[in-house]
């Protein structure tokens, strides 16, 4: 399913980036990314809500990623969330790929893939159980 999930974020790339938007019609966010992304293989996941742009804790996060499934995993499997911590206590999620991943840009206004680097490299990643 992940590689599934990460070829349908794929498609995404050049959404406009909305803050709070889990419709790829209108726009997404980087949590609204991954969610849809897995609505498109056929998961629902549950939706977090009301979550900030900015300062959203890490146990939040980490609770919202549980609830819908996913587990923190030492390995790397296309389809993987990476959860990126940022300057300034802010996270970022994105969809691991091969090479790249796929991420709503809140700088760029739109989803983006990129290629990989050390910091996806380096972030925690979540699987969700199947």
């Amino acid at each position: 399913m992940g590689a599934r999930a990460f070829a349908a974020a794929r498609t995404m790339v050049g959404v406009p980036f909305r803050a709070q938007g889990r419709d790829p019609r209108c726009g997404l966010d980087c949590v609204g990314l991954v969610w849809a992304a897995y609505a498109a293989v056929g998961c629902a996941l549950p939706t977090p809500h009301d979550y900030p742009l900015r300062g959203w804790r890490r146990g939040r996060i980490v609770a919202a990623l549980m609830t819908a499934g996913f587990r923190a995993v030492a390995d790397r499997a296309d389809g993987d969330v990476a959860l990126i911590a940022l300057p300034a206590g802010q996270y970022h999620l994105g969809v691991i790929g091969p090479a790249s991943m796929v991420h709503a840009h809140a700088g760029l206004r739109r989803v983006v893939e990129s290629p990989a680097d050390d910091v996806m490299r380096a972030s925690a990643r979540w699987r969700l159980e199947q």
